[in-house]
């Protein structure tokens, strides 16, 4: 007679259909996209191909320097018809990068921007602007991830380093990242959305209203008007 068996509950050792998002993990985007619908309650980026699974975000180190920028920014497509915001929206960058940005700007497809929202709702193509909210330079945003920016084509990087209470702001010229200068007035402008003025000294104090105040006169000045003029004749 045939003995079965003890009966004994394997199913916690059966490997996962779909394996789990790790930091580390090297995937292709293909597959680190199959992961992450798999996943619950997580973020994580492709960053050159390496998986970055983030951790519970710090309010004085991240939460409320992102919500001061997004105050900041939205203050500017607020005036700005043909210009979109993103707050860590997917991008598909390329075949190694899907990162998502804290904060993004981009000129609407319709009005020549150089991105556009696929058919799947992401962002396909590098938006025009992108800031992120970074501990400090040792931070992966100033090192794989600002490469995989300026390869792909993202004109202006924001990064604001909380702990060393910096702002690098950097424009992309002949390939390379060079840092907007800090003028007298302690402002930085932007080279590719005219009129988008930070007031550096207001930010990193976290005096919102300051900045908004700062960036009052960009948004009035001619070169702001003529840009809000080119966009509405590309559509």
């Amino acid at each position: 007679m045939a003995i079965a068996a003890p009966h004994s509950d394997t199913g916690s050792l059966q490997p996962p259909t779909v394996p789990p998002l790790e930091s580390g993990d090297r995937l292709s985007r293909a597959e680190f996209e199959r992961r992450y619908a798999a996943g619950r309650n997580l973020r994580a980026e492709l960053i050159e191909g390496v998986v970055y699974v983030q951790a519970a975000i710090r309010h004085a180190h991240h939460g409320r320097p992102h919500a001061l920028l997004m105050g900041w920014i939205g203050a500017y497509i607020s005036a700005t018809p043909g210009t979109d915001v993103g707050d860590a929206s997917t991008l598909r960058l390329d075949e190694e990068n899907e990162p998502q940005p804290d904060i993004l700007l981009r000129i609407d497809a319709a009005c020549g921007g150089t991105s556009s929202i696929d058919d799947d709702g992401y962002i396909s193509g590098p938006p025009e602007f992108v800031a992120e909210i970074a501990a400090s330079s040792a931070s992966y945003d100033l090192h794989d991830k600002l490469n995989a920016y300026r390869r792909n084509g993202v004109k202006e990087y924001l990064v604001w380093r909380v702990l060393d209470q910096e702002l690098d702001w950097f424009v992309l010229r002949d390939g390379r990242y060079e840092r907007l200068p800090v003028e007298e007035t302690g402002l930085i402008k932007s080279e590719v959305f005219p009129g988008l003025w930070l007031d550096t000294a207001a930010m990193l104090r976290g005096d919102l209203a300051a900045a908004i105040e700062s960036l009052k006169p960009g948004l009035k000045s001619a070169k702001h008007g003529a840009f809000v003029k080119s966009l509405a004749k590309e559509q």
